[in-house]
């Protein structure tokens, strides 16, 4: 999952070298953390949360196919 993340991501930033995914995983959902540069916090979430929104539409909709456990992706600089 970390991958497909990265895969989305490093392309919309200007600084993919600081792009990081953390993931806290309890018994029943898992939340991976993504941070980027703070320059590039605008462009993964985009106006009105539409790029962000769709990242979050791509994750789910793989996590939901792969995954027996609730997939939720924070977006933070």
């Amino acid at each position: 999952m970390e991958n497909l993340i990265e895969t989305i991501v490093k392309p919309l930033v200007d600084f993919p070298e600081d792009v990081k995914i953390d993931v806290e995983e309890n018994e029943n959902r898992i939340i991976y953390k993504l941070k980027v540069n703070s320059k590039d916090i605008g462009k993964v979430i985009g106006k009105q949360g539409r790029v962000a929104k769709a990242i979050r539409t791509v994750v789910y909709a793989h996590a939901h196919a792969t995954m027996k456990k609730k997939v939720f992706l924070e977006i933070s600089e």
